[in-house]
């Protein structure tokens, strides 16, 4: 499966030298659709409502403790086709902001840190 290549700072799409959508691939691919499944508000999805993190739900507004978050991280990256594990090594939570990292490692045996 292929996947749309954002661009890092604005995550929108870019376009190849020819001028055409550009896509992603390994083993940036993975770190990027980790990176969107992370950002994924549950039931976001029309065609999966069970896809993303409750930030609706539990998170915002809410104070849960960061172990719940750190699961829900590491449970929304493992959607991620070719993802076999996930341990979140950095996460801030800064008044309304939560940023962090996740270190994934893909079914290769490949491990990419990705920053969210």
């Amino acid at each position: 499966m292929k996947t749309l290549l954002l661009d890092r700072t604005a995550w929108d799409l870019v376009l190849d030298a020819s001028g055409n959508i550009a896509c992603a691939t390994d083993p940036y691919q993975v770190a990027q659709d980790v990176a969107s499944a992370i950002r994924t508000f549950r039931s976001e999805c029309y065609y999966d409502t069970t896809l993303g993190v409750p930030y609706w739900q539990v998170v915002l507004g809410q104070l849960p403790p960061a172990s719940f978050i750190r699961s829900e991280l590491v449970n929304a990256a493992l959607t991620v086709p070719n993802v076999a594990s996930g341990t979140v090594t950095q996460l801030v939570l800064n008044g309304r902001q939560l940023a962090g990292e996740i270190d994934v490692t893909d079914a290769n045996g490949n491990t990419q840190t990705v920053i969210f």
